[in-house]
């Protein structure tokens, strides 16, 4: 009995390799066949619904793994002969079934394509596409999709999509480039993998390549038929560079205007050549550096809204919200930020120069920032730097639409009190108008006169400044030598340190010419200061500046002319009532030269005063 069930268990190992050997020796000549050589270009065309030719017939393999090798393959539009190939490769390895094959079949299970270009010639929302094949199981599929999606848009019927096997694509050293684009725009060096199992399940896509002279690597999965069918669908997306790195995990859909929901990040270690290399069209004022942004999005591609914003600019970390609307052809951003410390220069520097130090007076004014970008940003920060000026509680805002663009401080505490500041552009005429304002109330006036650059007389005490100027030009000598407005100061009691008041009238009433520095030193005690002026022209005209002294008054008028800096003051010294009445004069004198540089000498007496 035994020997019996052996020897059937070795007649039956027989037939099997015998089933073997025959089915290897058929499968040669099967495959060699002209059916399944046709039939390899066909089901490509079926799949891709492009037609599909090939530079010379397949050759195939069988061993260690049923292949075919094709040469010179193209898929061309239907009805488009004239236009190039949509995708064209030099070989293409396509994987087969060899059961299919022993059928007459060609059953396909992944392709590799070597030195693959794909022609984009559809602009997209998102992003650009090859040209429609108008037929194919692809586009049926997808048409099947659609019509599931659009009986139940916010909830389809999954279970229904077509779950044709896709497999998986691989491409090597691929270009894409997009037709009538620039040349610079595609992509070249391209390598990486499609896994997609079914139609109806999520996919894969890894890849590398060359964008614009930077080495790329694009990640991303999802659910490629509920994408193109117009449904929501859960999209995980990623590229890094060494120039940026982006990524996007949440809802998408691509229908329409498009629409996307989840949590979106950007970083880059230098924000002005991330923007060149991306050709945002955005040129930033200044050099800055390293950028990061985490937020949760919500819009279409046309206008996103970004929550719980974290945002790091040039070193300026902050939080926010944030609109950014693509639906103009100026790209326009808004929202809040709020810092808990903000270098204002360095961070206005991204967006406009109003704020930037870059250049020189005599530069024209840059207003091609108003060509690129529209803002409206509200910023506030706990500790904030200007320069070399330190500001606290600082609120904000910087506006660039058409042709106004304004930088404004609404509030701020600096140099011991409150200022106001700002400085708004009217770029609607060839000559540029500007207008300046300033408002501080009980700052420090020494520590304010450093900021400006006063070196030699130097007022201390509680001061109050108000500041009103415009003016036009195309560049910003011009403007200040052009401006129109009023300047007003009120200083408390305090000194006027730089001056020996002593040793200036002794030199006055001696007669002749000297220089100021010669009466350096000391200090003038003041009850207090008071200096209104008008200014036309570029002219300042001191209509009133009194110097308050315990029992004196020092007065002075007079022009200070921007062009030229220099000084035409007419002043005296006399005594001062209780009432604030000045009685005649004890010394008068003149203050003429350059700003840096004054001379003094005495005036005649018997001019009119107060």
């Amino acid at each position: 009995m035994r020997f019996s069930i052996v020897r059937r268990g070795v007649v039956a190992l027989a037939a099997l390799l015998l089933l073997a050997l025959i089915f290897v020796a058929m499968l040669p000549w099967v495959a060699s066949t002209q059916i399944v050589r046709d039939r390899i270009a066909h089901e490509l065309s079926l799949w891709s619904g492009y037609r599909v030719t090939l530079g010379e017939a397949p050759v195939l393999d069988v061993w260690p793994t049923f292949k075919a090798t094709l040469n010179d393959v193209a898929f061309n539009e239907w009805a488009r002969n004239d236009n190039p190939p949509v995708l064209e490769a030099d070989r293409l390895e396509v994987s087969l079934s060899a059961l299919a094959a022993l059928r007459g079949n060609v059953v396909i299970s992944a392709v590799t394509m070597y030195r693959p270009l794909l022609r984009l010639t559809i602009e997209g929302a998102v992003v650009d596409l090859p040209a429609s094949p108008g037929g194919g199981r692809m586009m049926r599929a997808v048409d099947t999709a659609r019509a599931i999606v659009a009986s139940n848009p916010n909830n389809p019927d999954q279970s229904a999509l077509p779950g044709d096997n896709f497999g998986t694509v691989e491409f090597v050293d691929g270009r894409i480039v997009v037709v009538g684009g620039d040349a610079g725009d595609g992509i070249t060096s391209l390598s990486g993998r499609i896994a997609w199992p079914s139609l109806d399940r999520a996919a894969r896509v890894t890849a590398t390549g060359i964008w614009r002279g930077e080495n790329i690597t694009v990640e991303a999965r999802l659910r490629p038929l509920l994408l193109l069918a117009g449904a929501n669908t859960q999209v995980f997306a990623s590229l890094k560079s060494s120039l940026l790195e982006t990524s996007f995990d949440g809802i998408a859909n691509l229908a329409g205007d498009a629409y996307f929901e989840g949590q979106a990040s950007l970083a880059s270690p230098s924000l002005r050549r991330m923007l060149e290399w991306s050709k945002t069209d955005i040129a930033p004022g200044a050099a800055i550096g390293a950028v990061s942004i985490a937020s949760r999005v919500q819009g279409t591609a046309k206008r996103l809204r970004l929550d719980s914003v974290a945002l790091t600019l040039g070193g300026n970390p902050s939080r926010g919200v944030l609109e950014v609307s693509f639906a103009d052809p100026v790209p326009a951003i808004s929202g809040t930020l709020a810092f808990e410390r903000l270098d204002l220069r360095s961070f206005l520097a991204a967006f406009t120069p109003l704020a930037s130090s870059s250049g020189n007076i005599y530069d024209q004014i840059d207003t091609g920032f108003s060509e690129q970008l529209s803002l409206d940003l509200r910023l506030s920060a706990t500790t904030a730097t200007l320069g070399s000026i330190a500001l606290t509680n600082l609120a904000a805002s910087t506006q660039v639409k058409g042709n106004l663009a304004a930088f404004d401080i609404s509030d701020a505490e600096a140099f011991g009190g409150s200022v106001q500041a700002g400085v708004k552009v009217d770029m609607g005429t060839e000559s540029k108008t500007v207008e300046m304002r300033l408002m501080a109330n009980e700052v420090d006036a020494q520590a304010l006169a450093k900021a400006a650059g006063a070196e030699r007389l130097l007022p201390q005490g509680r001061a109050n400044i108000s500041l009103m100027l415009k003016g036009a030009g195309r560049d910003w000598n011009t403007v200040m030598g052009n401006t129109e407005g009023t300047v007003s100061a009120t200083l408390g009691q305090g000194s006027l340190q730089g001056i020996d008041l002593a040793k200036f009238t002794e030199r006055v009433s001696a007669g002749g010419f000297f220089p100021l520095t010669d009466v350096n030193g000391g200090a003038i005690a003041l009850r207090a200061a008071d200096l209104k002026a008008n200014v036309r022209g570029g002219v300042a005209r001191i209509e009133k500046g009194d110097l308050i002294l315990d029992r004196q008054v020092i007065s002075m008028v007079g022009i200070v002319p921007y062009f030229g800096r220099a000084l035409a003051l007419s002043g005296y010294l006399a005594p001062r009532g209780e009432d604030g009445t000045h009685g005649d004069p004890d010394m008068s004198f003149f203050i003429g030269g350059a700003w840096d540089a004054p001379f003094v000498t005495q005036a005649t007496r018997g001019q009119d005063h107060e």
